[in-house]
């Protein structure tokens, strides 16, 4: 049987690139794409493939909270992070969100396709480098103190910040998340307090830097 696979990047280059290698390998398919974090989350309720391959820096919902909302609601299904990212934060985000893999995007196919069969055998794979960052964080008695997006704010504050971060206005904010405009109102107010940042400009900025979304969003 197959090991069935959803590609989730923003970038159609790269899930095109993805599918085409991936369906050239023995024993692998490719069931869907998903070019958001909302709509991987979506799909993979809906179809439980057995590999979720997951950018971390996608628009409308970013890759560390889709990977948990998979983890926590789709039983079974199992991601792997293929990101440019390697800062520790992120690295970080996304193994406790429930990654079973970390992989750079600067990796060889070969080695994707190894972890995929790894991470279908109930194993942990790490790039090399990624390992390292991992065995860093460890050993490093500052990470337990370490201030970010995923420590400070909430599910829905991020999901918030991020949404503000891409341009979207308060109402639209509100429908997408099924939320009254007052309260969107409240958790923007909350994250500002809580991050001590008061203007929007400086807010996109931190929202970037967290990785919860890109200037290409």
């Amino acid at each position: 049987m197959n090991i069935k696979i959803l590609v989730a990047d923003d970038h159609k280059i790269v899930r095109d690139g993805l599918r085409t290698l991936i369906e050239k390998e023995n024993g692998m398919e490719v069931i869907a794409e998903a070019e958001d974090g909302r709509s991987a989350v979506k799909q993979a309720k809906k179809l439980l493939p057995d590999i979720v391959i997951m950018d971390i820096t996608m628009p409308d919902l970013n890759g560390i909270d889709a990977t948990r909302a998979i983890f926590e609601e789709a039983s079974g299904v199992k991601v792997i992070a293929l990101s440019m990212h390697s800062d520790r934060r992120f690295v970080s985000g996304m193994l406790e969100a429930g990654a079973s893999a970390y992989l750079l995007k600067d990796s060889a196919f070969e080695e994707l396709a190894t972890a995929i069969r790894a991470v279908v055998a109930n194993q942990i794979y790490l790039s090399p480098k990624i390992a390292d960052i991992v065995v860093r964080r460890f050993v490093s008695k500052s990470t337990s103190t370490e201030r970010s997006a995923f420590t400070e704010l909430t599910k829905r504050e991020r999901e918030v910040l991020q949404l503000l971060a891409e341009g979207v206005s308060t109402k639209e904010i509100a429908g997408r998340l099924n939320l009254s405009v007052k309260t969107v109102e409240t958790h923007r107010a909350n994250i500002m307090d809580k991050l001590d940042i008061h203007a929007i400009s400086k807010l996109v900025k931190y929202a970037i830097r967290e990785g919860l979304t890109s200037l290409e969003s």
